[in-house]
C-alpha cells in the first residue's frame, strides 16, 4: 500500500506566486488584528474598573485570533497546503465586516479599501493555480 504513493505527481517545493502573495496579505491581516488588540488593551487600561477586565479579555481574544491568522499567512508563504482553506474562511468572515463599514457605519473609504483588499486576497486564494497547488497537482510554470 505504501508503494501507491509513488504514483502521485511530483510537486514543486515552492508554492505558486499568487499563493505566496495571498499569504503575505493574510499575514498582514493578522498584523492589523494584533495592532487592534494593542489599541483595545490600552483603552481598557485607561478605562479602569469593570471595563478593565472586559477590555483586556476582548484584547486577549483579538491577540489569539490575530496570531492564528498571521500563522495561516505564514504557512501559505512557506507552502503549507492545509493553510489555504482557513485563509479562505477568514476572507469570507471579513466580508460582513466590510458590509458593516460600507452600510450602517457609513465609512465608505475604509469599506472600499478593505473590501478591495479582502476581495483581491480571496480571488488569489481561489484561483485555478492555487486550487491545483493545494490538491498537490502539477501546475504550469508562471
Amino acid at each position: 500500500m505504501a508503494d501507491d504513493r509513488d504514483d502521485r505527481p511530483v510537486t514543486r517545493e515552492r508554492p505558486p506566486e499568487n499563493v505566496r502573495v495571498a499569504g503575505v496579505l493574510v499575514a498582514a491581516e493578522g498584523l492589523v488584528g494584533a495592532v487592534l488588540a494593542v489599541v483595545l488593551g490600552v483603552r481598557a487600561l485607561e478605562a479602569g474598573g469593570a471595563r478593565l477586565y472586559y477590555g483586556l479579555a476582548e484584547a486577549g481574544i483579538f491577540v489569539l485570533l490575530a496570531a492564528a491568522v498571521a500563522g495561516v499567512g505564514y504557512g501559505l508563504v512557506r507552502g503549507v497546503h492545509g493553510c489555504r482553506t482557513p485563509a479562505i474562511v477568514v476572507q469570507l468572515l471579513l466580508f460582513p465586516a466590510i458590509y458593516y463599514a460600507l452600510g450602517p457605519s457609513r465609512q465608505l473609504v475604509w469599506g472600499i479599501v478593505c473590501g478591495l483588499f479582502v476581495l483581491f486576497t480571496f480571488l488569489m486564494l481561489i484561483s485555478e493555480q492555487s486550487r491545483r497547488w493545494s490538491m498537490g497537482d502539477e501546475y504550469p510554470e508562471d
